[in-house]
C-alpha cells in the first residue's frame, strides 16, 4: 500500500504547494487541472473544497494538516473568516471553543451577542450560555449596560476565543 493511499502530510506536500492560505497543484490530479493551478471552489457553505482521493475535504483543514501533521477534531478560524485559511488564521479548538468565536447570528434583533428585549419587563436581559445552561446576568435599563456586562463575562470565561459578534 502506497503511503499516499490515505490522507496524510506526506500526500499534501506531494500534491501541493502552499501560498498564503491557498493551495496550488503540483501535480495534475485529472484532466483540465494544470500544474500550478489553484485548487478547491467555494462550497454552498462558503468554505472553499478540495477534491482528493475521491473525497471532498475543507481547505482550512488540510492547511492544518499541511503545518502540522495532524487533524484535530475541530479547526477553527480566528477571524470568523470561513475563506481565510492562512495558517496564521487556524487554530485546534473544541466544540465550545468553537461555538465561543462564533459570530453573531442572523436571527439577533438587538445587534448585540446574549442581549435580548424582555417586554414584560421593559428591559435588556443580558445571558451567556455555558456548558449546556444558559446564565442570566440581569436586566438592564440601558442595552449598553447590558452589553457591557455580557462583554465582561464573555471575556472572562472565553478567553482568547471571545467574539462579541
Amino acid at each position: 500500500m502506497s503511503i499516499y493511499s490515505t490522507l496524510n502530510q506526506s500526500l499534501l506536500h506531494h500534491l501541493f504547494n502552499y501560498s498564503n492560505g491557498d493551495f496550488y497543484w503540483k501535480v495534475s490530479p485529472k484532466q483540465g487541472i494544470s500544474i500550478g493551478k489553484k485548487a478547491g471552489c467555494k462550497s454552498s457553505k462558503n468554505y472553499i473544497t478540495i477534491k482528493i482521493l475521491g473525497k471532498h475535504y475543507q481547505a482550512h483543514r488540510l492547511v492544518f494538516l499541511y503545518h502540522n501533521g495532524y487533524l484535530p477534531d475541530i479547526v477553527d478560524h480566528i477571524d470568523g473568516d470561513k475563506l481565510n485559511n492562512r495558517i496564521e488564521n487556524l487554530r485546534e479548538a473544541t466544540p465550545t471553543q468553537n461555538q465561543w468565536n462564533s459570530k453573531l447570528s442572523k436571527s439577533n434583533t438587538s445587534g448585540v451577542k446574549g442581549v435580548s428585549w424582555h417586554k414584560g419587563k421593559q428591559k435588556w436581559t443580558a445571558r451567556v450560555g455555558h456548558n449546556y445552561k444558559i446564565i442570566n446576568l440581569g436586566s438592564f435599563v440601558d442595552k449598553k449596560d447590558a452589553e457591557c456586562a455580557v462583554k465582561t463575562f464573555r471575556e472572562s470565561l472565553q478567553g482568547e476565543f471571545t467574539n462579541h459578534g
